[in-house]
């Protein structure tokens, strides 16, 4: 059984595509493409897709990640190639790699954000974060099924800045001026989002957003402590493989190219 890891987007529109709503288009591109899959056991048989730390419905995303099993192998390349014609311009494969080491999932320990503050000023947003990384707790509150539950956001993020200028790979770019803030949080339980971050800038420095922020997720990964950078997941596997060429630059760019305004 061959096992193949892919890394997909979510741009544009398609930001709002909820996670069950990609799941129905990602096995019917497998269908399209007459992908090999391997299917579980029991009465109601699924295909094999294992998915990892799906992003909220409403962000975009550069960096999604899930795996298949194959019954018959595949060239990584040319399913992918297959995979991203059927599917719906802005959800994009853009990167597939055969599985040749374990814990794809185990990787996935931090993520690396962009948030876009229309209407904000960037001085303004300077003086939430320096607000926000000062503050030794910063207590938000979230709707759960069980009721509000209140807890600390600050120890998940690893560093929170103003940057200058907005990410080429952000989604809904735009040329007018605004805050941008680039966020590196942990994965930790109960999980801190882009949107909690946001509330706490909102109770440390009463920063409101007159709408709602734009937010992108541009790499996850496993976090490096020394330098709080966030490394490729995949590289493990293409490490593994001596045979295979140089992680291609150009799928990116074609899917960029593909990708609804």
């Amino acid at each position: 059984m061959q096992r193949i890891r892919l890394r997909y987007t979510k741009r544009g529109r398609l930001r709002f595509t909820s996670h069950r709503d990609f799941q129905r288009a990602f096995e019917r591109a497998l269908r399209r493409a007459e992908v090999p899959m391997a299917y579980s056991a029991g009465f109601t048989p699924h295909p094999k897709v294992s998915y990892a730390n799906a992003a909220p419905t409403g962000t975009g995303s550069e960096a999604e990640y899930l795996e298949i099993a194959l019954t018959a192998p595949r060239d990584p390349e040319q399913l992918r190639v297959l995979l991203d014609e059927s599917m719906p311009a802005g959800l994009d494969i853009v990167e597939a790699v055969e599985a040749r080491t374990s814990g794809l999932a185990d990787r996935l320990t931090a993520s690396v954000w962009e948030l876009r503050l229309d209407g904000v000023e960037p001085a303004e947003a300077g003086h939430a974060v320096a607000a926000f990384n000062g503050a030794g707790t910063v207590e938000v509150q979230r709707l759960t099924k069980n009721g509000m539950r209140t807890f600390d956001a600050r120890p998940a993020v690893v560093s929170l800045e103003s940057a200058a200028t907005q990410s080429q790979q952000a989604d809904r770019p735009t040329e007018q001026p605004c805050a941008i803030l680039r966020l590196v949080v942990r994965h930790v339980t109960p999980a801190v989002r882009p949107d909690d971050v946001l509330s706490g800038l909102r109770a440390v420095a009463d920063l409101t957003p007159p709408v709602p922020a734009a937010v992108t997720r541009l790499a996850q990964g496993l976090l490096d402590e020394e330098t709080g950078t966030v490394t490729d997941p995949l590289a493990p596997d293409r490490e593994a493989d001596p045979a295979a060429p140089a992680a291609s630059v150009g799928a990116a760019d074609t899917a960029a190219a593909k990708a609804p305004a």
